[in-house]
């Protein structure tokens, strides 16, 4: 990947004459001169910390320039050293941009280079977490669900550590079984969630337990119809899940020992199928989640109700992961539902805007240079200004009906979920650009008498795109 670094109070200038809009993540501020920016957290690298700005340029800031909670908050990230990190489901910003640059602009007719594969990554529809060069997948086998551990040179097993029991039952498996939550990893440890709630974290040199709750027998959760699919977040020393109920829906534990800190006990849906991102709003913090009829946002610190925001049309599951930028939160369900912009930046959260151009199931949307991608329910791919949720195009057709999309280094890398094709577009809002396209190279077997599609979420790191269809695992070099 390549970078650049200036000086805090240059780059400031840089921005605040040239206009950079805002990228999704986190308010970095200068400690001397008040002077902020914008951008998602890439690494810590040498006293250097490497931010993405929303036009995708990886930038690098002095550590010793930053505010004390900007250095606690890289402190925790656990993303220190020379490689590459994806630590969680959309990254650790929750963006789904991949850091990556230099990668290939078309790719060849017969796809980019294959570079190995893996065969026993069990029934799920889990994504990968890659730190420090190991990758981590969950998935199920015969009743059991693991957490699962590879090497990323050459995609071998590495170790396995259970997950809790997976019987393919208490939740619905007509759309296939397994896990479906991306595992988290910081300082050492993976954290993941099993479909029927069971919450483990491991040591993630080995596998070996840490500690493991219940979100259902331990905090009075309710497993949701298609089972629990969040990938936990971990914000400092906290770990946030969502086990939803009268209790609390969002819970904060202490990632080390998994001891309740707070529940949010004013917001009692019950858990459905989304992520919690973090908004920082007029310099303080809240985790915003997504529920099947609220749209809502909570104290970091303490887990208070802050806002809430109805969304009536959300019915039978509502699962895409919300985008906040600038004050404002992006959210969008399937099911004939359709998507909205929130501004949560006053006292009360007020609708900006409400439509059904975006429909999105559950492949995700990205965010990039004030436009929204992805999937809309009988419309194909589409491209929405963030702004006002105009249309800018949309692309359907065979082979771009509906599926996953994912953001790096100027492009949209796309699933089509129907048949596992896999192609790379544009991220313009001048229209569709489709710039190579190839199949997965095999089939599972395990969707075989199911409904199931392929829904793993493709991954971009490192010059490496990851792909997923339930036991198989493809990494393909897509580098210049």
């Amino acid at each position: 990947m390549k970078s650049k670094y200036l000086p805090f109070a240059v780059l400031s200038t840089f921005i605040l004459f040239f206009g950079f809009l805002p990228a999704s993540g986190r308010t970095w501020t200068d400690v001397k001169t008040g002077r902020t920016l914008e951008g998602a957290f890439v690494k810590t690298s040498a006293g250097k910390v490497s931010v993405r700005r929303s036009n995708g340029r990886v930038i690098q800031i002095d550590l010793k320039l930053l505010s004390k909670a900007d250095q606690d908050f890289v402190a925790a990230q656990g993303e220190t050293g020379e490689d590459a990190s994806w630590t969680t489901f959309r990254g650790a910003s929750r963006t789904d941009h991949s850091p990556d640059e230099g990668l290939l602009e078309t790719w060849p007719k017969e796809g980019p280079e294959l570079l190995w594969e893996y065969r026993d990554c069990g029934k799920g529809y889990s994504g990968p977490a890659i730190v420090g060069g190991k990758i981590y997948y969950t998935g199920s086998f015969e009743g059991q669900a693991k957490i699962i551990c590879l090497n990323g040179e050459d995609g071998k097993e590495l170790w396995t550590s259970d997950l809790g029991e997976d019987p393919a039952k208490g939740y619905s498996t007509g759309w296939g079984s397994g896990p479906r939550g991306t595992p988290t990893v910081s300082d050492g440890v993976v954290y993941a969630i099993s479909a029927n709630g069971s919450l483990m974290a491991v040591d993630a040199a080995d596998g070996k337990k840490v500690w493991s709750k219940e979100l259902v027998d331990d905090f009075g959760g309710k497993v949701p119809p298609w089972g629990y699919s969040e990938s936990a977040l971990v914000d400092g020393d906290r770990l946030i899940v969502t086990p939803g109920g009268e209790d609390g829906a969002i819970a904060a534990l202490d990632k080390k020992t998994g001891k309740t800190i707070w529940r949010s006990k004013e917001l009692t849906d019950r858990a459905e199928y989304s992520s919690v991102i973090i908004a920082e709003v007029n310099g303080k913090k809240q985790y915003v989640q997504l529920f099947m009829k609220t749209l809502a946002g909570v104290d970091a610190g303490t887990g208070k109700l802050l806002w809430t925001s109805k969304w009536p049309k959300g019915r039978t599951a509502v699962i895409p992961t919300p985008i906040y930028q600038d004050g404002k939160v992006y959210m969008t369900s399937g099911y004939g539902a359709g998507c909205k912009l929130v501004d949560i930046s006053g006292a009360e959260a007020k609708d900006i805007w409400e439509n059904k151009e975006m429909k999105n199931h559950h492949g995700g949307v990205v965010l990039v240079d004030g436009y929204l991608y992805g999937f809309s329910d009988g419309r194909g791919l589409i491209c929405q200004d963030f702004k006002t949720g105009e249309r800018k195009w949309n692309k359907s057709g065979e082979g771009i009906q509906k599926g996953a999309v994912h953001y790096a280094d100027g492009m949209l890398y796309c699933v089509n979920e129907s048949d596992g094709s896999v192609f790379l577009a544009v991220a313009t809002p001048d229209g569709f650009s489709e710039k190579g396209r190839f199949p997965m190279p095999k089939v599972t077997k395990l969707r075989e008498g199911t409904n199931g599609k392929v829904w793993t979420h493709p991954v971009v790191l490192d010059g490496k795109l990851y792909l997923r269809d339930q036991d198989l695992v493809f990494c393909f070099d897509v580098s210049q």
